[in-house]
């Protein structure tokens, strides 16, 4: 079976097409901004245009445009394909990435909005020690401190906790989707915002 893998809620945009477990073809593009005009293009430069009969999606947190793209691309392309759609959360999937280059424990440490940061404890396993919260960078000290830390602002989170602690600055890559926990991949669609909406309806 054929599965794609689509992960942009982040700064990259990140796609990988795999047959019976085995990794097909990926592309890894750090955009910025630009998920909207890049996403499709690169799905379809995928053999075989990409088709899939299963498409696993970021759910975030991480940028609230790119996890959209990611989630109506995803929803889109499985309609036309008749795929199964199913989700997984971003900052496991950066955990998964650095227990490639270290296994073990790891703390994840990722940009969130109004220069909060995402962050998250994860077991040996790949298994959530706990929710990923949105705080300032200062209310994480001394906490979610696994002497390993992973993400866009690993480096600044363990210059914060001070020495013993290794900084992988990473970002999600959605090769590795395939070795996430198979409970943190679901058919729940649900975002994972990480924090509440700037603007709010009046009361």
């Amino acid at each position: 079976m054929r599965m794609l893998a689509i992960e942009c809620a982040t700064e990259a945009c990140s796609i990988a097409l795999f047959d019976g477990g085995a990794l097909v073809d990926s592309r890894h593009e750090i955009l910025g901004r630009g998920h909207a005009e890049h996403l499709v293009p690169l799905i379809a430069a995928l053999p075989d245009r990409g088709r899939a009969a299963e498409i696993r999606v970021s759910l975030g947190p991480g940028s609230f445009t790119g996890v959209r793209i990611g989630l109506a691309a995803a929803r889109a392309l499985g309609l036309a394909w008749e795929a199964r759609v199913r989700g997984y959360p971003t900052l496991a999937l950066v955990a998964a990435t650095a227990r490639r280059q270290e296994p073990g424990p790891v703390s994840v440490c990722m940009a969130g909005g109004h220069g909060e940061w995402f962050v998250q404890d994860f077991a040996a396993d790949g298994v959530p020690q706990g929710e990923a919260r949105s705080v300032a960078p200062d209310a994480s000290r001394g906490r979610w401190n696994h002497r390993l830390i992973a993400g866009n602002r690993a480096r600044e989170k363990a210059a914060l906790e001070g020495p013993g602690h290794r900084a992988l600055a990473i970002l999600p890559d959605a090769r590795l989707v395939p070795v996430l926990p198979a409970e943190l991949v679901g058919a729940d669609l649900t975002p994972i915002y990480g924090r509440g909406p700037d603007a709010r309806l009046p009361a």
